[in-house]
């Protein structure tokens, strides 16, 4: 099955929809089963409510939870509500168990008992053993779905094994291995159990030097070690170091671009990011808590600056460069808090070290800071002929351009340290922070100056 380009699936999405207007069962399915799961997926749900129930009707169960598993799992409640409560039950039952928990944790608690009740008992209690566990860790992105081998089996007993467990199992590149008590005691590839010899027992051709995370592991620590070790699947143990689940590649990738957006959200200052299908009231309730924050400090922002009226009033054109030093302050901080929010994310910052980042960033506050002074100096002192004017504002952009470099890049850094999510330090947060510090340091310098000014 190929992944179809966007003309190409609206042709096939205009040869299914008249199947099914038509009646035409079997062109429907010859169509639809014909494409790439991601495809059917993307017409899916491009259907009417009216037109899926036909889909509803002409699919197995089985087949719709191809369909399901290459939606978001976040999307899928309008469909769970379309399907009659006993078929959506067995579609979550044929789904990969992780998938199914997933889906299960979107949806109202009431139809989540329903749906359990109704299905399978070994169905129903091998996805309540995954809804237990915490979001967002190991045991909640792991699946039950995998083949293990025991240490004290021939090479032929593990691949008569697995011939029989594959079919429902998440992957086989992989197997683990299994002592008496249940331990994880090694892993062997496909490639080794193919080319080992049958007689041969699995402990003497199995890794014992594998990798494994505990139950109870944040995601996002997960991903970065697939990502360093270039795993496909990761064993996933109690505190026992007894298996319980295997976490896969195609899981991390839905995990990094949930952490991705998450934090992309947080540093927009937004609650949870925005979806196209958000009303306006939902979009607005992710914002204000941000926006309402940001107002107060914004009104700490003005009332600074009437507290240098008298300062104003001698020296007037001192408000028109409060934009200028402010907005480059918010923008250096922002710069910092990407790097390092960005670092910590890669584990960059773990592995230089926290006082080198600081370092680093104090380094080039300094540089910028020295050469963005020194060009306002020279440009104020030639568009307004008064050396000591541009001198106040080139000390003030140095000034707050390294006081706003360490902020962007020690806020998150601290928080990271309180164990508060460093993306929290939002964009918004450190602009409106670096507006409140460039205002002390402007006008605290303008008015010990003042008498140079005047």
């Amino acid at each position: 099955m190929e992944h179809l380009e966007t003309d190409e699936r609206e042709r096939m999405w205009e040869k299914v929809q008249e199947a099914l207007l038509n009646d035409q069962i079997d062109q429907f399915r010859a169509e639809f089963l014909e494409m790439h799961p991601y495809d059917q997926a993307s017409i899916f749900t491009d259907m009417d409510a009216d037109v899926r129930r036909k889909v509803y009707m002409y699919l197995s169960p089985e087949e719709i939870s191809e369909v399901m598993e290459h939606i978001d799992y976040e999307d899928v409640e309008p469909f769970f509500s379309e399907m009659d409560p006993r078929l959506a039950s067995q579609v979550l039952a044929d789904m990969s168990t992780d998938d199914a928990v997933d889906i299960l944790n979107s949806l109202d608690k009431n139809k989540v008992a329903s749906f359990l009740t109704i299905m399978d008992d070994n169905d129903s209690d091998e996805i309540k053993d995954l809804l237990h566990y915490e979001e967002k860790t190991a045991g909640s992105i792991m699946t039950t779905e995998f083949v293990v081998v025991k240490a004290n089996q021939t090479v032929r007993e593990a691949m008569l094994h697995l011939r029989r467990e594959a079919p429902d199992a998440e992957t086989i590149y992989y197997t683990y291995v299994i002592d008496e008590d249940k331990h994880l005691v090694g892993v062997i590839s496909l490639r080794d159990l193919i080319i080992a010899e049958d007689e041969w027992l699995i402990s003497e051709v199995m890794n014992e030097r594998l990798v494994s995370v505990a139950v109870g592991e944040d995601q996002e620590e997960i991903a970065r070690m697939f990502r360093d070790y270039d795993f496909l699947a990761l064993p996933v143990v109690d505190f026992q170091n007894h298996l319980l689940g295997i976490i896969t590649v195609d899981d991390v990738l839905d995990v990094m671009e949930e952490e991705a957006n998450e934090d992309y959200s947080k540093l927009a200052g937004i609650s949870d990011i925005d979806s196209p299908d958000d009303h306006a009231f939902a979009s607005a309730k992710k914002r204000l808590p941000w926006l309402i924050i940001l107002l107060f400090l914004g009104s700490l922002t003005a009332s600074l600056i009437g507290r240098f009226e008298d300062t104003l009033d001698v020296v007037p054109i001192l408000a028109i460069f409060i934009p200028l030093i402010a907005g480059m302050a918010g923008n250096t901080g922002t710069q910092a808090l990407a790097v390092a929010v960005r670092g910590m994310a890669t584990g960059e910052v773990d592995k230089q070290g926290k006082r080198k980042i600081i370092m680093r960033e104090a380094a080039t506050g300094l540089i910028t800071g020295a050469s963005c002074g020194v060009l306002a100096t020279v440009i104020i002192f030639f568009w307004q002929q008064d050396i000591y004017l541009g001198l106040l504002v080139g000390l003030s952009i140095f000034a707050t351009l390294v006081v706003a470099t360490l902020a962007g890049s020690l806020v998150p850094l601290v928080m990271d340290r309180l164990n508060i999510d460093p993306a929290v330090a939002s964009g918004p947060f450190i602009t409106t922070i670096n507006d409140i510090i460039s205002v002390l340091i402007y006008f605290g310098m303008a008015t010990a100056f003042m008498n140079l000014l005047t």
